[in-house]
């Protein structure tokens, strides 16, 4: 197999909605705890990214193992028929990066402590069986809410945790400040969710998957797709008032014509290849401006 084939089948180009809540995770644990410990940080990605991968490529095995014959999905569009890659090889793949990841993880909870291995069992089940089982959580209308949740904010408390671990208070008061501070990550990320199944409700019904857009309808949808965008943004300028969020990070603020633009683009237009990179740049821009100016907010204290 190709690299390049290989990255299409992990989904290299969608790895933005993990990375940049982890380097968020690192900033916080800096920002309010004054820790960090860069090997537990190193360990952390490593299986975060190669979970992360396995998760995309078990995507792809199984809309290609399910995928009706009806049309020419296999063949023409899932890179695994595509591309002709062995599914026996695709297989292995997924097995080989889950093992290392959990090994990596179970590392981590033996020099860290046992809420990183509850925590790590939630993100490895929601990732297994986000594709597969008798009723993928991707076909149902819950995609959304478990990919903003598990990407927005679990990769986000388990990258302060595994910097923070041995001073931060680890209760629900914690819990609750840190889930929403996540906010404008799990949104974006969720909205990146909602926009690929707004794209795809049509194939979707065909291969029998009945997302979040085929229950709101397509309208409806849409307009929760821009109304998350407004809440994100409103999330965090609370969090700053409330001393979650250094002052600097308003800057963020200033995305807000660009993501408005682009929203206007998808909601005139709901296409795959045309606007769907619309939620990927809002989601780029977002992430990447909040850990830019948390930064640069520490740097400056201000």
């Amino acid at each position: 197999m190709k690299v390049k084939t290989f990255l299409e089948l992990v989904e290299i180009q969608a790895k933005t909605a993990s990375i940049l809540p982890y380097f968020m995770g690192i900033i916080y644990a800096w920002y309010h705890y004054q820790e960090l410990h860069l090997l537990n940080l190193l360990l952390f990605f490593i299986a975060m990214f190669l979970f992360n991968m396995a998760v995309d490529a078990i995507d792809n095995y199984m809309d290609y193992k399910k995928a009706s014959k009806e049309h020419n999905y296999r063949e023409e569009v899932n890179i695994i028929g595509r591309e002709n890659i062995p599914i026996q090889l695709v297989g292995m793949l997924i097995v080989i990066m889950v093992v290392i990841s959990a090994g990596l993880g179970l590392y981590l909870v033996k020099q860290t402590g046992w809420p990183l291995l509850y925590m790590g069992l939630y993100c490895y089940f929601i990732g297994i069986f986000y594709s597969s089982g008798p009723k993928p959580i991707s076909s149902m209308p819950l995609g959304e809410v478990f990919s903003g949740f598990t990407m927005g904010f679990m990769i986000y408390l388990i990258s302060i945790y595994v910097n923070a671990y041995n001073v931060m208070t680890f209760d629900s008061q914690t819990f609750f400040i840190i889930l929403f501070a996540s906010i404008p990550n799990m949104f974006a990320i969720a909205n990146l969710m909602l926009a690929n199944n707004i794209c795809d409700l049509e194939e979707d019904v065909t291969n029998k998957r009945f997302t979040l857009p085929y229950y709101l309808g397509k309208a409806n949808a849409l307009k929760l797709f821009k109304w998350l965008y407004i809440l994100a943004f409103v999330s965090l300028i609370i969090s700053v008032y409330v001393g979650i969020y250094p002052k600097m990070m308003l800057v963020t603020l200033l995305a807000i014509p660009f993501v408005n633009k682009n929203v206007t683009k998808f909601l005139h237009l709901q296409d795959k290849r045309k606007t769907f990179v619309c939620a990927v740049q809002n989601l780029a821009l977002i992430t990447t401006l909040q850990v830019v100016t948390f930064l640069i907010g520490i740097w400056v204290d201000f």
